[in-house]
């Protein structure tokens, strides 16, 4: 990742205070909001799309972009949301160059319709995945066989750990849209994990049998959604 200069974040004591120096085109401003949001905005990029390469022209064009159109930010959002969707926005226009149909709130196609055949609610213990190298390759590896609107909501609501509101703020979708999305992405990601011989799906934090019926999917779905931040 691009190498950061020292920076004083204590020049703007909190969001707002930064705000108003990105507005008042303050000569650190923007460096003060890089150093701040780059290593999130970094991993979100390379977990999208792969490829430290493309992490790093994601990284620049999102905070380009932001300081470019700082005007234009309306504060319905925190400014780290607004970042995320003009992020997962330049990740997803990468991800077009190679599938050009690829949209942030494409209505789900069949595959993401289709449940998996492994139906219980898991929401992965991160931290735990985070002491082990071969458990984190693993998840990586995983969530690149996810669909990119699978892929998106999982990394900024379980990876990112923004709320669910935040989450659909930041992919231009509803909260509903979100919680499904969201269900699905842990379901069909549970399923590729336990497809794979090296690792036990307890090292992530997964409970549960692999034959549950379509009632138990519906019991963990109505869980799932009960347990979400708003």
């Amino acid at each position: 990742m691009t190498e950061l200069l020292p920076i004083d974040l204590d020049v703007y004591k909190d969001e707002e205070e930064l705000l108003q120096g990105l507005r008042r085109q303050d000569p650190h401003a923007c460096a003060c909001m890089l150093k701040r949001y780059a290593g999130r905005i970094y991993a979100l990029g390379l977990r999208m799309l792969g490829d430290q390469d493309e992490a790093e022209e994601i990284l620049q064009e999102t905070f380009i972009k932001a300081c470019d159109k700082i005007d234009q930010f309306e504060g319905r959002s925190s400014l780290g949301t607004w970042l995320y969707r003009i992020a997962t926005n330049a990740a997803l226009m990468h991800i077009r160059k190679r599938k050009p149909t690829v949209s942030l709130d494409q209505e789900l196609d069949e595959n993401d319709l289709a449940l998996p055949k492994t139906l219980v609610e898991w929401q992965p213990d991160l931290e735990q995945v985070a002491l082990s190298g071969e458990l984190q390759e693993a998840l990586e590896t995983a969530l690149l066989e996810l669909s990119e609107p699978l892929r998106a909501v999982f990394l900024l609501r379980d990876v990112q750990g923004l709320s669910t509101a935040e989450t659909a703020q930041a992919l231009g979708i509803s909260t509903s849209a979100a919680k499904v999305r969201l269900h699905r992405a842990r379901l069909q990601l549970r399923e590729i994990l336990s497809q794979n011989p090296h690792i036990a799906l307890e090292e992530f934090g997964i409970q549960g049998n692999a034959g549950a019926n379509s009632n138990d999917g519906q019991a963990a779905s109505e869980h799932g959604e009960a347990k979400e931040r708003s």
